[in-house]
């Protein structure tokens, strides 16, 4: 302890100012202050130092029950005064009780000086020790300046072997690629152990000039990949969104909607308090786990001559076998179950698809009305398919109508598969965007595998009657079926 009341006023003082700060921003009101402690009564103290210490301490005690570390990280700002950082330093280091709150709150002012340095690149050159052989840093230079005053704690050789863990684990967490592995790798656990573990020391300058730089290294990192994170993840529910859906997944028994997924704020998600952010990071972790998961996407092999069949692949596979042997069955298949809602969604698209070209095809130049322009590429349309879409008989209970919304169908599922190709080349593998159009596809195959079973009957029913008809139907259907292996090949590669 200082031996100067007056200078040990004036860090209490400090450290009371930034508290009720703290709570009145918290509080959205100011907070009475103790009899007797106003900044007038302080300034004006002169003999009655020791009264006002001891009011002082027990106002303080008060606060620090009020105050939480998450508040402290909230207080310290870029337009924090350095000195107020050093008194609230030099406060929780000489406290006689020595709580784990009082640790955390040590380590984010440690944190802040060395993120914050009074003059920038500061600590980037390296100093000598008062020997002039032991190198010690600026930053822990600095430290031993600012607890000049208060009697520094023994650090044991067991925690300077502690010490020495820090750098390892700080490179681990740069080489980190993706939340989850920073989250599964267990270094958040393991470095809240070491802390935990100096005790007393932890308030050595040695101590604090090693954790404070691996903080700052650290929580770059860690903001990096949790911003990555929770930027895919609600550009995940937007999609979904999109399409009309609103559950994510069941994390932890409770089912995540869109709704929870955007309401997901990065910025006071990394200010609320260790262990609850702790159970938090660990919840985003796990919804990303689960949007990872979709869709469930697995390679089998399968011989040329009979891939396996399930789900949508079933239709690829047997448009494939129905190709004349010039054309290869790709060797590897996706399986996938389709639900009723996927294919309640899918039906909406092809429905407004459909009803687009039909637009265009009516009102465009006959000479160009072959080439439908679609958002990526240009949809080639056959003479048949455009007489299809212009035609006035598709309402008919009749053979012909039945050809008409055969030929209308395998366009429309044709264009919203070379959509979905298109748009999943645009995403990164293996993301959520990307499997979020994986799935799209999948339902596609199960559609294209009802068409192409539904344009098959038709072609029975024209070919003897009319053979020119049912090539039309056939010409279509083989270039669904071209599509559907594109699908196959895209998924399974």
């Amino acid at each position: 302890m200082v031996e100067d009341p007056k200078w040990e006023l004036s860090i209490l003082a400090n450290v009371s100012g930034f508290y009720q700060k703290l709570l009145r921003d918290y509080l959205q009101g100011d907070l009475p202050v103790h009899p007797g402690l106003e900044d007038e009564a302080i300034h004006q103290a002169s003999t009655n130092l020791r009264e006002i210490l001891g009011k002082m301490h027990r106002w303080l005690q008060l606060l620090d029950m009020a105050i939480t570390p998450a508040m402290v990280r909230q207080g310290l700002t870029t337009d924090t005064d350095p000195e107020i950082a050093e008194a609230l330093l030099r406060y929780y280091t000489r406290k006689r009780d020595f709580t784990e709150s009082d640790r955390d709150k040590t380590d984010l002012v440690a944190t802040f000086l060395y993120r914050h340095p009074r003059v920038p690149g500061q600590w980037e050159r390296r100093g000598y020790g008062l020997d002039g052989s032991l190198p010690l840093s600026p930053f822990e230079i600095a430290l031993i300046e600012i607890l000049a005053d208060s009697d520094a704690p023994l650090l044991p050789e067991e925690h300077v072997q502690l010490l020495r863990e820090f750098e390892p684990l700080r490179e681990l967490s740069q080489g980190f690629v993706n939340f989850n592995a920073l989250i599964d790798s267990g270094v958040l656990s393991r470095v809240r152990e070491l802390k935990q573990s100096f005790g007393r020391s932890f308030n050595h300058p040695g101590v604090l000039a090693t954790i404070a730089p691996y903080n700052v290294a650290f929580g770059t990192r860690f903001d990096e990949l949790f911003g990555c994170a929770i930027g895919e993840i609600k550009s995940f529910a937007k999609a979904v969104e999109e399409l009309g859906g609103s559950i994510l997944s069941n994390i932890d028994g409770v089912d995540v909607t869109v709704e929870h997924v955007q309401a997901l704020q990065e910025g006071e998600l990394l200010k609320i308090d260790y262990v609850e952010a702790l159970d938090k990071f660990r919840r985003v972790s796990k919804l990303k786990k689960e949007i990872d998961k979709r869709p469930r996407i697995r390679r089998t092999a399968a011989s040329a001559s009979a891939p396996a069949r399930s789900g949508g692949a079933a239709a690829a596979a047997k448009m494939a076998r129905e190709k004349p042997r010039t054309a290869p069955v790709p060797a590897k298949h996706v399986a996938l179950p389709v639900t009723a809602q996927q294919l309640s969604l899918e039906e909406a698209k092809l429905a407004r698809v459909e009803e687009s070209i039909r637009i265009f095809v009516r009102v465009a130049d006959p000479k160009f009305r072959q080439v439908v322009p679609m958002r990526f590429f240009n949809l080639n349309l056959t003479p048949s398919e455009v007489e299809a879409y212009c035609a006035d008989y598709l309402e008919e209970k009749s053979l012909r109508a039945d050809v008409g919304h055969a030929l209308l169908r395998s366009v429309a599922v044709i264009a919203r598969i070379q959509t979905e190709l298109e748009e999943l080349k645009r995403c990164q593998p293996a993301t959520s965007l990307w499997k979020l159009r994986a799935d799209a596809l999948v339902v596609l195959l199960d559609v294209a595998r009802t068409t192409y079973d539904a344009g098959s009957q038709v072609v029975v029913k024209v070919q003897n009657d009319e053979p020119s008809v049912a090539e039309a139907v056939q010409v279509s259907m083989r270039k669904l079926r071209e599509r559907a292996e594109c699908v196959v090949k895209a998924l399974a590669g």
